[in-house]
């Protein structure tokens, strides 16, 4: 009998879209499901930036290969705009373009690690870095920090015995919004330097931040030749293009080559209609970030009052940047629903109340949910409305 590889029976699909797929199977259905599962922004890529692969489809710009790691022109772009934005200074040999940000962390974690080296991040974190560790034969320590809550700390990784090969840090943090300030950033950087580690900063929520919170890059503080930094962005978030799927990676011309030589044999290059798109995001006027931002910020106030008015269920700290909510759950509430995990609760929700959230499970936190708020205002108070209605039920005398 035939068998798959035992990499792949090792790992469990993404349970962020394994919601999203039960979500839209319903609604296929006819059944009126709030998709609150997916991160991706509600709001339509800007106008200019469609119109950018368009024109280059016509001006017979797309039909080739593109180079593995990214077409000139948009290694470019980002190497201005990380001028623009942070005042850092890189080359195009620092930049590796890939099909969505997804990939190049899955490269990354081919090209840093061996079997048995060890990854640490704080949980809860992203469920991918999960899965990309594993099939990478790394072997992940989540930190559950006692001193900063949901962050990675000094003090944490001052307690870990084993060797460190790799830190990830995700800034702002999916699925907890939070944002590592510019001393929590050095200090960890300044660790890694000491300890002769990599660290991975994610930035794709960077650009979404809110409330007066400020983002600090990690370009702010170190150079990228000849370090161990390695940052992580794309469009798909800031600019509303997750279909799009560019992202790329920032690192010393010694990462950025070792992922080229592996590029080159998985994708052969990012699809090139979209790195035109890509590169009109960067250079193109910049109004509809900050408007998507402010629609979020809007958003995120609303919604964290009123997720917390439902009794037994609080986010007790406010986020700060991306557009995730991750409230907790009181075990006496699940036991009063009739589940004994937030796995069981997420899919009697989705069932009965017909709203889709992922389950803290998938990010390493037991007894949370994931709420995305990248939806419109009245979506989301139909969603609150729904999720109280449905703990009422389970809650009257």
């Amino acid at each position: 009998m035939k068998t798959f590889s035992n990499r792949v029976n090792a790992i469990t699909a993404s349970p962020t879209l394994a919601m999203n797929g039960l979500a839209k199977q319903m609604q296929e259905e006819g059944i009126d499901v709030i998709n609150l599962g997916v991160g991706e922004p509600d709001f339509q890529t800007p106008k200019n930036i469609s119109d950018a692969a368009i024109e280059a489809i016509q001006a017979q710009k797309t039909s080739f290969y593109t180079p593995a790691s990214g077409l000139p022109a948009l290694k470019q772009a980002i190497v201005e705009n990380v001028s623009q934005r942070y005042e850092a200074a890189i080359t195009t040999q620092n930049v590796s373009v890939t099909t969505g940000a997804k990939l190049s962390l899955y490269v990354l974690m081919q090209v840093l690690l061996n079997p048995g080296d060890t990854v640490v991040t704080a949980a809860p974190e992203w469920v991918s870095y999960v899965e990309q560790i594993k099939l990478a034969g790394g072997e992940l320590i989540e930190v559950h920090s006692e001193s900063s809550p949901m962050k990675l700390t000094i003090s944490d990784l001052d307690k870990i015995k084993e060797t460190v090969k790799l830190v990830i840090v995700n800034s702002p943090t999916n699925p907890t919004g939070q944002v590592y300030s510019k001393q929590e950033i050095q200090d960890i950087l300044d660790w890694s330097n000491t300890h002769g580690v990599y660290v991975i900063l994610d930035e794709i929520y960077g650009q979404l931040v809110y409330n007066g919170a400020e983002f600090t890059s990690g370009l702010q503080l170190q150079h990228l030749e000849n370090s161990a930094m390695i940052i992580v962005d794309g469009v798909s978030k800031a600019y509303s293009m997750t279909g799009w799927r560019i992202g790329w990676t920032l690192a010393s011309s010694e990462i950025i080559s070792a992922m080229n030589k592996l590029l080159g044999h998985m994708t052969s290059n990012p699809t090139a209609a979209a790195q035109y798109a890509a590169i009109e995001a960067l250079n193109g006027e910049q109004d509809t970030v900050e408007n998507m931002r402010q629609a979020f910020e809007q958003r995120l106030n609303t919604i964290f009052e009123a997720i917390n008015k439902i009794n037994g269920v609080h986010v007790d700290v406010k986020p700060q940047g991306a557009f995730y909510l991750f409230p907790q759950v009181d075990e006496k509430l699940m036991k009063l629903v009739g589940v004994s995990n937030t796995v069981e609760l997420s899919t009697k929700i989705l069932e009965e109340a017909h709203v889709a959230l992922p389950a803290g499970e998938g990010f390493g936190m037991p007894g949370y949910l994931r709420l995305s708020y990248a939806k419109d205002q009245d979506t989301l108070n139909e969603a609150v409305l729904r999720l109280t209605q449905f703990f009422k039920k389970y809650t009257k005398d």
